[in-house]
């Protein structure tokens, strides 16, 4: 009974690094990661068949690509008003820069919006925008749950 015992405790000590490691760690997500658990939740909360998943996401992932170039150029910006000594000029074209940037994303959106159009009803394309918001808060609920626990 006592080796049975001992080798079923020598078992979960050994899985133990094994379990924890394959927790799932959010913070380190590759983009690759990120998006596959993006399509996924999508496509179950909206209920996506295979045709229109297949037809959707390149779609929707050259939209988050247009989008995160003009991201990156805006925190590229902001990031070189925090250099010292900039004369006021330089920062009004910061500030028109990054506004600029921001209704050129709105404007994708609106015509990527039309390409949707084109593939899902009016209430898919409503219903996977509000899986994208969901998303969202769920992965930074995720996190932060995860610090929280770490920390006690």
């Amino acid at each position: 009974m006592k080796k049975k015992i001992g080798l079923l405790f020598m078992i979960i000590f050994s899985l133990a690094p094994f379990i924890s490691a394959s927790d799932e760690c959010y913070q380190h997500l590759t983009p690759d990661e990120f998006r596959e658990m993006q399509k996924v939740y999508i496509i179950e909360v909206v209920g996506l068949t295979k045709e229109e998943s297949a037809k959707f996401f390149p779609i929707y992932f050259e939209l988050q690509d247009r989008k995160k170039k003009l991201y990156d150029e805006s925190w590229s910006l902001m990031r070189k008003g925090m250099e010292e000594n900039i004369p006021e000029s330089q920062y009004q074209e910061i500030i028109e820069q990054v506004c600029n940037n921001r209704i050129a994303s709105d404007r994708l959106e609106k015509t990527y919006l039309d390409k949707f159009k084109r593939i899902l009803s009016a209430k898919k394309i409503y219903l996977i925008q509000r899986a994208e918001m969901h998303f969202h808060k769920d992965l930074i609920k995720k996190i932060h749950n995860k610090r929280s626990d770490r920390s006690r």
